[in-house]
């Protein structure tokens, strides 16, 4: 980051008298907010070992009602076809987990390569309302070891309410021709906005990036590598990880999540050359691709409404459907700042929820015919699984609810205790990758989803319709530490 501070050597000494109070008054508040916010975190941790070992000594104790319980549900048809389901289900998603570590140790990064080979590269940043933030995101470009030659960085306003366009502005003055700016006439939504950038852009390879994201110098070229190395890759997803998880909890615990999304799971989609979703932080896209599509994608609709969200998701479907692979580059990193609130949070997951049903509806129309040459199995048991979790929300939410209702302590200890043996494979990844002491936010993740956010699916598919950003109203922190 640049320091645009004045230097004290160069106040007047009256200046600094009258600084050094509102400075140090500054630095104590500082203080005081570390401290709380690490007094959270102990009672957040020490909660959620408190919860998973009182399961452990529950399931224990509990052990006749468990057994009891069983024996009941063998005695009925219902309960004996509930538990052939589940039964049904455990091996399905057991049998696609081990299929997914299979992948995970297939997959292969591609290597960087060399100044002349890389194409030329059009990045885009489409911005609304962030302030500061997209300053920080041009500058962290600008500084890409990427050739200057073959870089094209454009800075899109979508009609911003606040002091985006300035902070444009300020990092067009201080980078000069290495960066665009230009502003749309109204807010139309990051779709248009990356339309725009799409139909001016000069680049042979389309990079998206959000405009609260700050990237790695080498980020650039390793995510556009791909493209060089497989004349048939389409499309690239960028490795994504929190800005901002050292500011508050949830964000701590969706560094985790993360991780597991980004590091194993496109890791094993990528071995299929069929990762889902590039994510609209980071992503790469070859332009031939882009335009054979691009009007399909900005007049896309759904239900009779226009398709305002999920464009990363639709882009990635559309480009799947020409027969292209679509890859994952680990070495291609993006931080980007993530919902530090509940409610944020439960905004994002349902804005990802609608467009994750809708996709899986487009994608159901192409995935089972010869969409592209070689095998397409990987990519059909991929969306097989996304097709159950959406079939099964109804029917697991409502035998939760009868679960809770007739046996809540049964529920709530084996529930807990279901967290704490899948959820420590998250935590066996994360401290082998990344920290031990940060894997640990894996649990009181899966806690929090399970208990606070376990409405998200069945909720999404209920308003499937809607295509609201949500997020867009939320007053957020528009600074990067």
């Amino acid at each position: 980051m640049l320091n645009y501070t004045q230097t004290t050597a160069s106040l007047p000494q009256t200046e600094m008298k009258k600084k050094e109070p509102a400075g140090k008054s500054q630095k104590i508040n500082i203080i005081k907010q570390l401290k709380a916010q690490r007094r959270k975190q102990r009672f957040v941790m020490s909660g959620t070992f408190f919860l998973l070992t009182g399961a452990i000594i529950a399931v224990f104790f509990l052990k006749d009602e468990f057994e009891q319980l069983n024996l009941d549900r063998l005695s009925t048809n219902w309960g004996l076809a509930l538990l052939l389901l589940t039964g049904v289900l455990f091996l399905f998603q057991a049998c696609f987990f081990i299929y997914n570590i299979i992948l995970y140790f297939r997959y292969k990064l591609i290597k960087s390569v060399s100044d002349d080979l890389l194409p030329v590269c059009t990045v885009i940043v489409p911005a609304y309302n962030e302030g500061r933030l997209v300053f920080d995101t041009l500058v962290s470009l600008a500084k890409s070891n990427y050739p200057e030659a073959k870089l094209e960085i454009m800075a899109i306003d979508d009609g911003s309410k606040d002091d985006t366009w300035q902070w444009m502005q300020r990092a067009k003055a201080e980078l000069g021709d290495r960066i665009s700016i230009c502003q749309q006439p109204e807010n139309r939504g990051k779709r248009h906005a990356l339309y725009r950038g799409f139909q001016s852009g000069r680049g042979d390879v389309f990079v998206t990036v959000d405009s609260d994201s700050v990237v790695m110098h080498d980020t650039l070229r390793n995510l556009v590598s791909p493209f060089v190395a497989n004349k048939n890759c389409g499309a690239v997803a960028g490795n994504v990880r929190v800005l901002n998880n050292k500011k508050a909890i949830i964000p701590k615990m969706l560094n985790v999540s993360f991780a597991m999304s980004f590091e194993f799971m496109r890791s094993a989609e990528s071995a299929l050359g069929s990762v889902m979703c590039t994510p609209g932080a980071l992503a790469a896209y070859r332009r031939d691709a882009v335009f054979n599509c691009l009007e399909e994608w900005i007049d896309q609709s759904f239900m009779g409404q226009p398709s305002n969200i999920g464009e990363d998701r639709a882009m990635t479907n559309m480009i799947l459907k020409q027969g292209h692979h679509v890859v994952f580059q680990k070495n291609a990193v993006v931080f980007t700042n993530v919902p530090e609130k509940l409610n944020g949070l439960s905004k994002m997951f349902i804005r990802w929820g609608r467009s994750n049903i809708r996709e899986n509806i487009m994608m159901s129309k192409f995935i089972f015919a010869k969409f592209r040459e070689g095998s397409r199995i990987g990519a059909r048991l991929l969306f097989i699984n996304q097709l159950i979790r959406i079939i099964m929300a109804y029917p697991l939410i409502l035998l939760m609810l009868l679960f809770v209702a007739t046996h809540p302590l049964l529920f709530l200890s084996s529930t807990l205790v279901g967290i704490l043996v899948f959820s420590s494979f998250s935590v066996l990844f994360y401290s082998k990758k990344h920290t031990v002491k940060g894997a640990f936010w894996a649990y009181s993740y899966s806690i929090l989803y399970t208990f606070c956010l376990f409405w998200i699916t069945p909720y999404a598919i209920a308003t499937m319709g809607r295509s609201g950003w949500l997020t867009r109203e939320l007053v957020q922190e528009k600074s990067i530490t």
